[in-house]
């Protein structure tokens, strides 16, 4: 079981430094919002720009840039611009793996075992 010892190591100094601690908690925090949950899980499938989420999140413009920008603030979209566009895109493929595993574990808590 030493191996095991080894894979908790980090998780262990990670949880010892409340600055990680705290930065996770703000990311979990970004993600209990549906609006902003949804946003994310679209970008999972390509970049986007503001106007492409508004129609397929069915809310404004504002709201989803309001969304964007606290979603960029907690390090999970990343924004390029082309030409009077911005573009959007999850800031890394852990943020595809949060949303991607959360999908898949509240799935199983929706789908009847059979």
């Amino acid at each position: 079981m030493a191996g095991m010892d080894d894979d908790m190591c980090p998780l262990e100094e990670y949880l010892a430094n409340d600055d990680v601690v705290y930065s996770a908690t703000q990311i979990f925090d970004a993600l209990s919002d549906s609006t902003r949950f949804q946003i994310l899980g679209v970008l999972t499938r390509g970049d986007r720009a503001v106007g492409e989420l508004t129609e397929v999140c069915h809310v404004s413009q504002s709201a989803i840039s309001h969304q964007l920008r606290l979603l960029r603030d907690r390090g999970l979209v990343a924004s390029r611009r082309e030409g009077q566009r911005v573009i959007y895109s999850l800031a890394d493929d852990h943020v595809r793996m949060l949303i991607r595993t959360g999908l898949q574990h509240a799935a199983e808590e929706v789908t009847p075992a059979e």
